[in-house]
């Protein structure tokens, strides 16, 4: 019998969570997804290190005041980094929008817009890549325009339904349910400790999934956020997971038959009518999990931002 991580292979496509290379060929998986908070620890490796300087340079070359000069040295190194990665996987690579725009749909586009422009620099296609994006509602706006455009999105730091139903509901071509920090959230609350199967993570995940195929929308789900091999596990079966190195390693020394949890029953039956903003907004409001996590998870990646930034200033 193989490990599980073969097992779960087989029924899910495997996504990587890292900036590290080494992971990244180490497991090779589908496609790979990075963040500020990746980014910033993979200014630390050695095969990055040139990149940042790289990245400097393009920014003096291409930009005349210092804003714009660190603005675009902090997309360039993304992007960098995305396309080393997207020679090492098959798939796509999820390179994320600047949190700090989560609140401005024409903000978020233009960035989107920017990142495409130099993965297109590097040689790589755009259906290549996939655009993070918070999943505020002016997030989730700004994504129905680019897939209107043919830039394909990846809707994160998402904790409630209502999230989930805006964004098939807008088109967009993935979304990244946060399994662990939805259980971080209900362990520091109740002071419990959940089981896989009482996860709130975990079943919000399912969930969802089930909403999906139930009514035809065709959006991808990606679990995220993992905390432990078990959590993984209980989602075997979903379009997507996107795993860190570390449980990646612990899912490939471990044995055992996987239990496939997440099906297509085929069953199909009529969408509700579309949410409106307002009733969006006060889904959030009536969930205190999901508006938490959400600041919170923006307020994190954009500290992680101005770190990296920080990095860049130096150089500058």
């Amino acid at each position: 019998m193989s490990d599980l991580l073969s097992q779960l292979k087989a029924v899910t496509t495997v996504v990587v969570d890292s900036g590290d290379l080494t992971a990244i060929e180490q497991f090779r998986p589908v496609d790979a997804t990075t963040n500020p908070s990746l980014l910033l620890n993979a200014s630390q490796l050695d095969f990055a290190k040139p990149m940042l300087q790289g990245a400097v340079s393009y920014a003096k070359q291409h930009a005349a005041d210092s804003a714009t000069q660190l603005a675009l040295a902090s997309d360039k190194f993304a992007v960098d980094v995305g396309t080393a990665i997207s020679k090492l996987v098959p798939g796509r690579v999820s390179t994320e929008v600047d949190a700090r725009l989560s609140f401005d749909t024409d903000a978020t586009v233009a960035k989107a817009r920017q990142l495409v422009a130099l993965y297109q620099e590097n040689g790589v296609a755009t259906d290549r890549i996939l655009i993070k994006i918070a999943s505020t509602w002016e997030g989730i706006q700004a994504a129905r325009l680019l897939e209107q455009q043919g830039i394909q999105c990846n809707l994160t730091l998402l904790f409630h339904m209502a999230q989930a139903r805006a964004c098939a509901e807008a088109g967009v071509y993935l979304i990244s349910p946060f399994v662990g920090r939805i259980l971080d959230w209900y362990k520091a609350s109740t002071g419990q400790d959940y089981s896989s199967e009482t996860d709130p993570g975990v079943l919000s995940v399912r969930e969802i999934y089930r909403f999906y195929k139930q009514h035809g929308f065709n959006t991808v789900v990606m679990g995220a956020s993992f905390r432990n091999t078990g959590e993984v596990l209980a989602l075997a079966g979903c379009d997507r997971l996107t795993i860190s190195p570390a449980l990646l390693s612990e899912l490939s020394q471990m044995q055992g038959e996987l239990t496939v949890h997440l099906r297509d029953d085929g069953i199909k039956t009529p969408a509700p009518a579309q949410l409106s903003e307002a009733a969006f907004r006060w889904a959030l409001n009536e969930d205190a999990m999901a508006t938490e996590k959400l600041a919170e998870g923006i307020r994190k990646f954009a500290i992680d931002q101005r770190k990296l930034e920080q990095l860049i200033k130096q150089a500058l």
